[in-house]
């Protein structure tokens, strides 16, 4: 999968062959290329938001292991080690390429806590958030439960994935 420069229109998305789909969307959902897959098998897409829904879907209709795949597939925020591209921009844009050492240590202890917790990293759309929001959104959802936090992720994964189809994807008037 590659962070494509070029922008595609519905319907170039909706002629392109499986290996094609699969490599200019695949990166969408983090590191799980099998949403592409799946959802290829129902082109083509209305608009941004059929494609989006059904992507959603088949997340949502997955089995447990496959859920839980895609969200161990995402990165620790603020983390120093190697993200995708997609993920990297996406923190840079909120501030989390310049942290304090104090600010990058807080964050490292609460993606640990969160993550001992609830087995899976901290997701956050952090697309118009800042380090600060950031930082109490952990600080207040590491004391949820785990079901709360289970529904919480997949929204969040929405959000992310929603942002990433609309930069890829030129809109329609």
């Amino acid at each position: 999968m590659v962070v494509s420069e070029y922008r595609y229109t519905l319907e170039e998305i909706n002629v392109m062959r499986i290996t094609d789909f699969v490599k200019h969307l695949g990166g969408i959902f983090e590191h799980s290329p099998w949403v592409a897959e799946e959802v290829y098998k129902q082109i083509p897409f209305h608009s941004i938001e059929h494609l989006h829904s059904t992507m959603m879907q088949t997340v949502l209709s997955a089995d447990r292991s496959r859920m839980e795949g895609l969200l161990k597939a995402h990165p620790d925020l603020a983390t120093r080690l190697q993200v995708t591209p997609l993920s990297a921009s996406e923190q840079q844009g909120a501030g989390l390429d310049r942290l304090t050492r104090e600010e990058f240590d807080l964050l490292n202890d609460l993606n640990r806590k969160y993550t001992e917790k609830f087995q899976f990293p901290f997701i956050l759309a952090v697309r118009g958030k800042n380090k600060d929001a950031i930082i109490n959104a952990m600080e207040a959802r590491v004391e949820r439960s785990p079901q709360e936090e289970w529904v919480q992720a997949f929204s969040e994964i929405g959000l992310i994935t929603k942002f990433r189809l609309s930069d890829l994807i030129i809109h329609s008037s």
